[in-house]
């Protein structure tokens, strides 16, 4: 017996990275599924998004596993086209248990130098793209009256990170809007919840585009920035997570074993939310003494290399 079987799983984002392994675990969990992404590529993003051959490969994936998949080439700012593929998918498996509005999209630059076309274009799809899917999606777990909505928001839903301010507000704004849902939607016995991933290697996050904006330069190679996310985790041994790590969260939430759970933001990070602070950009005015601290005024008189008495 899987988790999830006889439900219908619905996912946008769903031809690579975190959609794909979240499609592939609900089929592995006796779940049928439906699958939407949106192939165009935006002459805004530094790196390549999904094609119709990656929407194709990850519902070949499902079929192989012995479990139906509905694809859609949809773009999750088109209400309309949301509306439509929830309508097919309803009339083809007769249900719709789980949501999860997952596509996502980030662009990298200084927050003043950033058009006005890029700021949007990211909100629309993370923020914007994730109210369309739930007005789309809804309604058939409503007459159902039970179902699973899960939304991908980001560690940055929480934490500011430089040069993506358009994607930390939109995260920002997910989060709170995943809150308003599971108000909303409790009435109709719909839970509403968010899976926050860190660091995960995915073709969105693991490019040349990322590489330059997380070190800030144009050199960077792939070996330093994998040896540079171990500094991102408190867990020992991690760098990057897969996105089958966060599957395996979304599958949890997506379950009966989280019927009691709306509300909740669960992090995929190997403990990066709990490190403490740390000045990436420290800035020291030129030409100004560097404080050091006056060990004295702390109630500790200075030791000599040689001193051996001890005054602490």
């Amino acid at each position: 017996m899987g988790r999830l079987d006889g439900r219908v799983g619905f996912i946008t984002g769903g031809a690579r990275g975190q959609g794909r392994a979240i499609a592939a675990k609900f089929a592995s969990e006796g779940a049928d599924i439906a699958i939407c992404d949106v192939p165009p590529r935006s002459p805004n993003l530094a790196y390549e998004t999904a094609t119709e051959a990656d929407l194709e490969a990850t519902a070949a994936l499902i079929r192989s596993s012995g479990r139906r998949c509905l694809t859609g080439v949809v773009d999750v700012r088109d209400q309309e086209g949301l509306s439509a593929f929830a309508q097919q998918v309803w009339e083809e498996y007769g249900r719709i248990d789980i949501v999860c509005a997952n596509a996502g999209i980030v662009n990298w630059g200084p927050t003043l130098e950033m058009a006005e076309h890029v700021w949007q274009e990211v909100l629309d799809v993370n923020l914007t793209g994730i109210w369309k899917t739930v007005k789309a999606t809804a309604p058939y777990l409503i007459r159902r009256g039970e179902g699973s909505i899960v939304i991908t928001t980001s560690t940055n839903s929480v934490e500011p990170l430089r040069n993506i301010s358009a994607y930390v507000a939109a995260k920002h704004g997910a989060l709170g809007l995943m809150r308003v849902f599971a108000l909303e939607l409790g009435d109709h016995g719909i839970r509403v919840n968010a899976v926050a991933p860190g660091l995960v290697a995915t073709p969105m996050s693991d490019n040349q585009a990322v590489y330059r904006g997380t070190f800030g330069r144009d050199d960077v190679t792939r070996e330093e920035y994998i040896r540079a996310g171990h500094n991102w985790t408190a867990l020992k041994g991690r760098n990057a997570l897969s996105a089958a790590d966060v599957a395996d969260v979304v599958i949890w939430f997506a379950s009966d074993e989280s019927r009691h759970v709306t509300g909740v933001e669960i992090n995929v990070d190997a403990g990066h939310m709990v490190l403490p602070g740390y000045n990436t950009s420290p800035f020291v005015e030129p030409g100004l003494p560097i404080r050091d601290y006056d060990m004295t005024a702390l109630g500790h008189a200075p030791r000599l290399p040689n001193d051996t008495t001890r005054n602490d």
